[in-house]
Order: C-alpha cells, then structure tokens, then sequence
C-alpha cells in the first residue's frame, strides 16, 4: 500500500448514490446526474457546479449560517436565530427588538448588524492539495509536520489575499487527503432589515428546538452594503446596497408530499469517517461532560441576570447559542443511547480491516497501529483542552489572553504569525472585543469564572501547571476591581501596546492572562504534535476508506468543513419509533392549539386574529386548506446549514432550513436514511406573515416573488 501524504482524488465514481445522504461539493454534482433526475430536480447538473451561475452564485454565508440573496439590491433572507445578535446588539429593556420585532420601512432605518458582521460570496475554488503538501516529509516530527502545512497554507492564502475584497481560506476536506483554497468576497457592512417578532421567530423556543411538529417562523432579513465603486468597505453611511450579481426568485406555489426539493447552504461540522474509538469517545465521555457544563453555565447566567432586564437582554443571544448547542449535545447523546452506532461502525471497520489486510497485510498493521495510536493521544489531550476552557470561562479572560498572544505575534514578521493573529485578522479581533459592549456585564462573568473554577477541580484531566495559577474565589472579585477591560475603549487600547506593557500591568486580567501563557502554549504545542501526526496518518487511512467503498460500489462525499456544499431529497414523513407516523407538513392551526399565553407558546395576537378570520389569500395550500408553516424532507443537513436556501426543482425559493428532528441529530455520525428529517420553514408562511401580520409591504415589494396561477 503506498503512503499517500496529499494525493489528488477524483472523490465520485459512476457509482450510483442514495437520494438524501451526501453533502456533496459543487463540482461533483455533474457525476450525479442520474441520482438528481431521479429525485425530479429539473436544473443542469453543470450549471450547479457553476458558482458564477444561477442558482449558486446567490447562495452565501454569514460566517456561521447559510443564506440567500432574494433583490438585486442585496437583500439577504436567513434564519431568525442566525439574525439573533444583530437583534440583540439593537436591543434594550425599553426598545427591545426580540420581543417586538423589527422592520425598516426605509433604508435609512436599517439598523447595523454588528462590528463582526459579515456576508461571504463564494466565488472561486481550487484544487491546493499539492501546493499544501510541498516539503512535508515522513520524517518530520508532528509538530514540524503542522507548522509546515500551516506555513504553506498561509502562503496560498496571502496570494489569493492580494485583492483585499476577497477572504481566502483552505479547508482541508476528508480530513487532510485534500484541501481547496477557497475564495469569498467578504462584505462587512451589515444591516438588519426586517425580524418578526420572537413570539413567530423563535415561536416553541427551546422546548421545541429540535423537535416535530414545529411551528416556527424561523426568518428573517439582512442587507449587505458595499463602497460606491461596488467594493466591500467599512460601514458607512455613504455605501450603498451590494448589487447581487443573482438572486433567488421566490416560489409561493408550494409543495406537497413527495416533491424534490435542493438545498445549498454551509453545513459546520460532521464526523461520518470517525473511527469506532472515536465515537464511543463522544458518546461515553465528551457529550456528557459538555452537556453538564453547559447545563451549569446556562443556570450560572440566568441566576446572575435574574431580576435586571437590561442583563437579560445582554446575555439573551450568549445563552441561545449554549441552549442550542446544548439541545443538539443531548439529543447526540440520546441518539447514541437509541441507535448503537459504535456497533455498526464496528462492523464497518472490521470489514475495512480485513478488505486492507487482504491487500497488504504487514504494511495495514503499520497504518493501522500507528492510526490507533495517535487517535487516542487525540482524545486524552482534548479532555485537558476542555478543561483549561472550564476554569477560565470568563469574557475578560478570554479578552485578555488574545490580546497577550497578539503583542506577542506582532513581533514576528505577518507571514511567520500564528493563523488568528495576522494582519487580516485585526478586524475580527477588534470586532470581537467590540462585541462586548453589548454582550457582557461584570458581575455575570464574575459568576461564571467562579463556578466554573469549582467545576474545573472535579474533572478528571487538569493541565500540567494550571492548578497553582488559578485564583481563589475571594481573589476573584478582586481581579474584577482590578481590571479596565470591561471598558470598550481600553480593551481596544491594549491592542497596540507590546510585551513590555503587559508585563509591567497592573490590570489583574492581564497579568493572569501573563502568567498564563506559559500553560497555554505547552497545550498548544502538544496539539500542533498530535495534529501533525494525524495530518500524516489520516490521509492514508482516508484515502484506503474511499478506495474500500469505490470497491463496493458506493459514493464517497467529505466530512461537511463549513464550505459550500449541495443536497437533495424530497418532502416526506417519517416513523421515530413503531406505530408512530408525523406526516411532512404543519399549519398555522397548530400555532393555535400550542398557544398557551405562557412563554415560549405565546402568538401575537394580529396572528392569532388572521388565523381566526382565515385571511389566507394566495398562501393557502389547496391540499391542505391553509397556510402551511414549517414542512420536513430528506435533506442531508446539519449545523451552518441554518438558513440554507430551499428550492424546488427549477431552483426556486420555497423555504429555509432551521433544524432537524430529534432523532436526526445523529445523523452528523451516521446517517440513517429511514429517520433523518431537516426542518423548513415554508416560504408561503414566511410570506403571510408579512403581508398579514407585519405589513413588510416594502420587503415584499422588493422581492420576485411567482404566486399560484
């Protein structure tokens, strides 16, 4: 068997492919051919490798979600809680957008989405494996392994970099056999247009997050704004709307059971070619510890918060980001509970083996051991790294210690910087200690480091030096005394002092973050070693897989890395468990048997009254007899891909994603074809509601929008 570092791959074969399953890149789609005229989409396969063309060319991401332009006039639709900080960084007790909603009648009244805003266009992407993988040897320690992959890296992306409109990145993908420079036009003046109100956005809140049936009008829109010579630029009153080269037209003719439908958007993280070890891990050991400490800081924020408004709204989007990624932790772990997928992966991986074996059996023992191995150094080190994160879960800490290590790189020429802290990167740093401003209060996060200190000494895994450098909690309060970074303008200050400064600081944030450094670093280098042991072992044992699965026939897709990717499948209902059947469509009826008047089941009361007096218009379904509001399919999604355009099979606008049921969450391990449902918002209820309940006539108006003949 040769040893394949960085190997180019033409990763589809003939080979037929199921329906649902694949987050597929753009590129492959041309091989699938047969499997998109099966499931009814009309589109070329071509053309949607085509990112310069329509549809793909509207698709974009926000950095986090995934979204769509809907005008010519950059007008963005996404999902509500992928809005969720840009309503709350407008929020106030007294003017409190999450309750009430927002919508700009001008575009004067657009409000900014935040100083870390972004929008990226996905323009260009490139093959870089070989470039990646030059002067990378067998005999390099792990770390030198790392260090001259990441160099490489930083090399590709400053030269795509020359134009400053654009923000390259290079992704690995089947987890470093190859990687692709990816090229994005970055647009960094953000607006917020039009947010129902929570009550429709995030209607069933965390009670219902990752559950069917759903009734959730989980949308909203953004604009992206541009210089007047149609570049990106810093936000300004003077810059005007991005002209979006295309735009997605929007469908109010509606769907039924069965229909195709195509979905392209950024999906996070997936972990489908995770070895047997790997998940009894996260099943056994890491979701479970994570999901206790998110359980602990959630009530350790809303116990600080309790009784002042104004805290509340603070921290209201920090805590629905740690209940969603809690909900899906939990969910992770009950699907593991219901669906032995270690099992099956076992067996799996004992056929994988013996397929290897039978190839060459001395060289497979090597891979094999030496992949076992380094897997477990893999996992016991991220159980130290969960555990420095524990007993230093503060916002100034945090601040602190980016600040330390970017004096420090800004010693050394950019190119020889740690990634993050580059010249390319100072934005980001700014808007993220920015961000506080409208996302921190003292007093929480005093909270928050003292109990997770009281946690971090029950883990098992404590870092080598962390316990003498970690405070009382009686010295806590006083290091909260003794700091000016809860200050916008100092915070900001420190990132143009040197080393020097903070060593002579008296700031008791700084000096912590000074002393430890040292710790910080030791876990660091010791991951750059693991890492550059699994860059040069997991290639070969990826590259042996997708050979393994070509010779049975089967198709081969990466791991989703937050990169543009496609899927398909079709409307459909689904069974959880025996004698159990939910159908693929909800109503806004159910909107009415839900409401309670108790949060998170409260209707506003105008969409209580339309529902009452059947204003449906054109948005009623004629199957159904009313306004559909959120529709499931086979979609093969996860995590980032909220907010991902829904189309039908002429690449029209139907719907948004947002979630997916319950028991799809592990579908980011294993996917299982009879159980797994995404989530959509129907368009035809996004439109009602605005039209009936909102009045956005101008959002509307602005709009293509093909209504039932």
């Amino acid at each position: 068997m040769k040893k394949f570092l960085f190997p180019a791959l033409f990763l589809v074969s003939g080979a037929p492919a199921l329906a649902d399953e694949g987050q597929w890149q753009p590129y492959q789609l041309p091989q699938l051919k047969a499997e998109l005229k099966k499931v009814g989409i009309t589109i070329p396969a071509e053309k949607l490798a085509d990112l310069s063309k329509h549809p793909m060319s509207a698709i974009v991401s926000t950095g986090g979600c995934s979204a769509s332009f809907v005008s010519p006039d950059g007008l963005i639709v996404t999902n509500h809680h992928c809005a969720y900080d840009a309503i709350q960084r407008n929020s106030s007790a007294k003017k409190n957008y999450i309750v009430d909603g927002f919508l700009a009648k001008t575009r004067d009244q657009e409000l900014p989405a935040g100083a870390s805003a972004r929008v990226y266009i996905t323009d260009k992407v490139d093959n870089v494996s070989k470039e990646v993988g030059e002067g990378v040897t067998a005999t390099m320690s792990g770390r030198e392994r790392r260090e001259r992959i990441q160099s490489n890296i930083k090399k590709i992306i400053a030269d795509c970099e020359q134009d400053k409109a654009y923000r390259c990145s290079v992704p690995s993908f089947h987890r470093g056999l190859e990687y692709y420079r990816i090229r994005q036009m970055m647009i960094r003046d953000v607006r917020l247009v039009y947010a129902p109100a929570d009550m429709i956005g995030n209607y069933g809140g965390d009670i219902d997050n990752f559950e069917w049936p759903r009734h959730t009008g989980d949308f909203s829109f953004i604009r992206a704004y541009v210089g007047k010579d149609g570049r990106p630029a810093d936000p300004s009153p003077d810059n005007v709307p991005y002209r979006s080269k295309d735009f997605l037209v929007v469908s109010a003719e509606g769907l039924k059971n069965g229909d195709p439908i195509l979905l392209a958007g950024y999906p996070g993280r997936t972990s489908r070619y995770k070895l047997p070890a790997e998940i009894r891990f996260a099943r056994d050991t890491d979701y479970p510890i994570r999901a206790a400490e998110m359980l602990a800081d959630i009530a350790t924020i809303e116990a600080a918060a309790k009784g002042n408004p104004d805290d509340e709204v603070r921290y209201a989007s920090v805590v629905k980001g740690i209940n969603n990624r809690l909900k899906k932790t939990q969910g992770l772990i009950a699907g593991f509970a219901r669906k032995d997928i270690a099992a099956i992966k076992d067996q799996q991986d004992a056929q994988f083996r013996l397929w290897l074996s039978g190839k060459d059996a001395k060289q497979a023992q090597t891979l094999l051991s030496q992949l076992d191995a380094v897997i477990a150094q893999d996992m016991a080190l991220s159980q130290e790294e969960f555990a420095y994160s524990v007993a230093t879960n503060s916002d100034l800490f945090s601040s602190a210690r980016t600040l330390y290590r970017l004096a420090l790189e800004k010693e050394k020429p950019n190119a020889q910087r740690e990634g993050g802290y580059q010249e390319r990167d100072l934005a980001f740093i700014k808007g993220r200690l920015t961000r506080l401003e409208q996302s921190f209060v003292s007093k929480v996060d005093q909270a928050r480091l003292t109990e997770g200190l009281a946690r971090y000494a029950k883990l098992p895994a404590h870092p080598a030096g962390l316990d003498a450098l970690l405070p009382t909690a009686d010295a806590i309060a006083a290091m909260f005394s003794k700091t000016q970074l809860h200050n916008t303008a100092q915070r900001l200050a420190w990132m143009e002092k040197d080393r020097a400064a903070f060593a002579q600081s008296d700031d008791a944030f700084i000096r912590w973050a000074v002393q430890l450094h040292d710790v910080g670093m030791s876990l660091e280098n010791r991951r750059k070693e693991i890492d550059g042991n699994l860059d040069f072992i997991i290639p070969q044992y990826m590259q042996a897989v997708i050979d393994w699965k070509k010779s049975q026939g089967k198709p081969v897709y990466p791991d989703a890395n937050s990169t543009l990717r496609v899927t398909f499948g079709n409307v459909g209902a689904y069974s959880p468990r025996n004698g159990v059947t939910k159908g693929p469509f909800t109503t806004v009826e159910g909107i009415v048997e839900k409401h309670t008047g108790l949060d998170p089941f409260i209707a506003p009361a105008p969409l209580l009254q339309a529902i009452k007096e059947q204003r449906f218009g054109v948005f009623k379904d004629p199957i159904l007899g009313t306004v559909p509001v959120d529709f499931l399919s086979s979609a093969d999604t996860t995590g980032g891909n909220s907010g991902s355009a829904v189309m039908n099979k002429r690449g029209e606008l139907i719907g948004l994603n947002f979630d997916s049921t319950y028991e799809s969450i592990t579908n980011d391990w294993y996917f299982d074809t009879a159980i797994t449902r995404a989530i959509h918002v129907d368009i035809r209820y996004m439109l009602w509601v605005m039209k009936e309940v909102d009045h956005a006539d101008n959002v509307l108006k602005e709009m293509t929008i093909k209504y039932p003949r």
